[in-house]
């Protein structure tokens, strides 16, 4: 436990993260737990499913405390929630169940060049039609399904993928973040779960860990970053839209580029 600073430093900027901008901090913290656990020397074979798995866990917490301060705004839109959750479940669940037989190394490889993609979408601003709207019931259950299953592979909280599909459908955009936190919940429980099942058969893995979730960077992470999410929450319902684009971009950006940096 002698890193127990950064997973609280870690917990710190994540909490804060998950509510300005509805993620649920996968992004962020994957990068982040990797070094950390590089420097703790756990095997290099399971380092990528460790991070990944733990930073899902920690998404069951995160959007949780998030959601609750998005509601409190109105910036919820539950029908959404409702009509996506169950293709976001099965998209997860499948997902996670298969990322435990890909090596680490695409998988990091596969992680970063998301972040680029969804960096790029936010940066670039490429503005719907005015006629768009949302899918019906049957296309928000796909889009659920995938969205959950790329979130579930790259322990990310879904808002990476359903701000841009939201947004994309004419939802104002801080209503697309507060909807893609609601989001996070599912896909964070199912992740979890499928991540857990899969490394119960593995050995080697470090002590502490239940399946692939790293139990103590949990329990530290989770109990830094509830705290701050109500309040980056509060300040995304006072900033401009354009600036929490950019600086959503930006974000992702540099956290794709470190990541390249620790892949070679």
């Amino acid at each position: 436990m002698e890193w127990w600073w950064a997973y609280l430093a870690i917990g710190l900027t994540v909490g804060f993260l998950a509510g300005l901008l509805g993620i649920g901090g996968g992004m962020i913290m994957v990068p982040m737990l990797v070094f950390v656990f590089t420097a703790k020397g756990f095997p290099a074979e399971h380092m990528m499913h460790l991070s990944l798995a733990t930073s899902m866990a920690t998404i069951v917490f995160t959007s949780l405390s998030s959601v609750r301060a998005h509601h409190r705004h109105q910036a919820v839109d539950w029908m959404v929630v409702r009509a996506m959750a169950p293709g976001i479940v099965a998209g997860a669940l499948a997902a996670t169940l298969a990322a435990g037989f890909i090596p680490t190394r695409p998988l990091a490889i596969f992680f970063t060049g998301f972040m680029f993609y969804a960096a790029l979408q936010m940066f670039i601003e490429i503005r719907p039609k005015p006629s768009r709207q949302l899918p019906g019931v049957a296309g928000l259950f796909g889009a659920g399904a995938g969205i959950g299953a790329l979130s579930s592979v790259l322990a990310a909280g879904g808002a990476f993928l359903s701000i841009p599909f939201l947004a994309w459908c004419n939802l104002p955009l801080k209503r697309a973040i507060g909807t893609a936190a609601a989001n996070g919940f599912p896909i964070a429980v199912a992740g979890t779960v499928g991540y857990v099942l899969n490394g119960l058969r593995v050995e080697g893995l470090p002590e502490g860990s239940l399946g692939y979730v790293y139990l103590p960077a949990l329990a530290l992470i989770v109990a830094a970053s509830m705290p701050l999410a109500p309040l980056g929450a509060r300040l995304a319902h006072r900033l401009p839209v354009k600036r929490l684009r950019i600086l959503f971009a930006l974000m992702l950006f540099g956290l794709a580029l470190r990541m390249l940096a620790n892949l070679w």
